[in-house]
């Protein structure tokens, strides 16, 4: 099959096209995809230059802070073993099973989970898809049955592969502050896991206050946020003290 290899640390030379990679085999709890569509993430180029290690301290968007060397810690749970398949986000259809998953469940069109939970046993308890297991960015791809989640609706697989990384992101945050009708002031509001923290809050019944760059408050504004405010203004001069019942920063996390 065709693949993307991540040969090893470093720039965008270690990426490797092939044609003859193999195809996998679903292990008993999982299951093979035929990848449909990919998405590309920071991740992905976070993990490739390997910005999760404890020596780096750089911006992921710096690469000369990539890891000479592999280390303990440079994928999201310790160090990957090369050639790794990248591909955190991806759309496609299950082709086969393993043996503890129904067979019925073969040609259900699915997204997958970023974190498979389902195989983490590690005290970080943080296995991703593409970095700690095999992705996307392949013709196929396995992952574990209970990490894939079947989809019915008239989106496209590119509009759906879009969805995992950033909107399970954005989720896990409002979750965990229980957002409900309130005031929220949401950061980085045009990118990923921002423009999907305005929809998911928008949903929940908040108020959505909006920080973006004014080239980008327009589209911001069609995603449901009730107000866009410029990233360059001052904040507490324009709201003042105690304005925000919940402030998600996607920058900071």
């Amino acid at each position: 099959m065709a693949a993307v290899y991540l040969t090893g640390y470093g720039d965008d030379d270690k990426l490797q096209y092939v044609t003859n990679a193999p195809v996998p085999t679903p292990g008993p709890d999982e299951v093979l995809i035929r990848v449909t569509a990919a998405g590309v993430n920071n991740t992905d180029i976070n993990t490739r230059i390997g910005w999760y290690a404890r020596e780096i301290t750089t911006g992921s968007t710096d690469t000369a802070g990539a890891a000479d060397e592999q280390t303990a810690a440079s994928g999201w749970n310790g160090d990957i073993d090369f050639p790794r398949i990248q591909g955190a986000d991806a759309c496609g259809r299950i082709v086969a099973v393993g043996t503890n998953v129904d067979p019925a469940r073969i040609g259900e069109r699915v997204l997958v989970a970023t974190l498979q939970d389902a195989y983490s046993d590690t005290e970080m308890g943080c296995i991703t898809w593409g970095s700690e297991k095999d992705g996307g960015f392949a013709q196929y791809a396995v992952a574990h049955g209970s990490e894939t989640f079947a989809v019915e609706c008239d989106w496209t697989d590119v509009e759906l592969a879009s969805l995992p990384c950033a909107y399970s992101t954005a989720e896990g945050m409002l979750h965990r502050v229980g957002l409900g009708a309130e005031r929220v002031l949401i950061s980085g509001a045009s990118g990923g896991v921002g423009s999907a923290a305005v929809q998911l809050a928008k949903r929940r019944g908040a108020e959505v206050i909006a920080v973006a760059s004014t080239s980008k408050a327009e589209a911001v504004r069609g995603l449901g946020a009730d107000e866009v405010i410029d990233r360059s203004a001052d904040l507490l001069e324009r709201f003042g003290d105690n304005s925000f019942d919940v402030i998600v920063d996607v920058v900071a996390g």
